[in-house]
């Protein structure tokens, strides 16, 4: 954060023209945030869960759909925000995203937490990890049969020209996806 000024949203919202959560927590921008900011911010949330704007409180105001997951919320002295995706996550509510690739990233940030979980103590440190191979393919091969797809099993010569095993990962290491 070298350079950025770290400041506790009570001290700003009054002055700012975009507020975009990203925490992952609860009403991170709440009634009392929501109630200062000045007419035509915009508000959105690219955290990991739908919770961090207080919806709940802005459902008792004015809505307004200016277009496909833009609402302006209007207050009964007519100040107004501009809401993106109900304040649902804007990087998936408004994203050209198809729901395959969505389900994609989420059956395999899914599958990263169970082996995170499952893992022996010290196994992982705070550090990035790229998820093996295996666990990649397994996810793909999950989705074929939404596409009615049937792949055929490589025999003992195809798998050795490749140069990997009968059953995958069928990439090397340092191939990246």
């Amino acid at each position: 954060m070298n350079g950025f000024r770290v400041v506790r949203a009570e001290e700003v919202v009054g002055r700012v023209d975009i507020v975009i959560t990203a925490t992952g927590g609860r009403h991170v921008i709440a009634q009392k945030h929501l109630d200062n900011l000045k007419t035509g911010c915009i508000v959105c949330n690219m955290g990991h869960t739908d919770g961090e704007i207080d919806v709940e409180y802005l459902r008792k105001l004015q809505w307004e759909r200016t277009e496909p997951q833009v609402d302006q919320i209007v207050w009964p002295d007519g100040k107004f925000i501009i809401l993106l995706a109900e304040g649902r996550t804007v990087n998936w509510s408004c994203s050209s995203l198809p729901p395959l690739v969505i389900s994609i990233s989420s059956a395999t940030q899914a599958l990263a937490l169970v082996e995170l979980y499952n893992a022996p103590l010290g196994r992982y440190k705070g550090d990035v990890y790229l998820l093996p191979k295996k666990m990649d393919e397994y996810v793909a091969r999950l989705h074929l049969s939404g596409f009615d797809a049937h792949l055929t099993s490589l025999n003992d010569e195809q798998a050795s020209y490749l140069g990997v095993p009968k059953a995958g990962p069928f990439k090397p290491t340092y191939y990246r996806y």
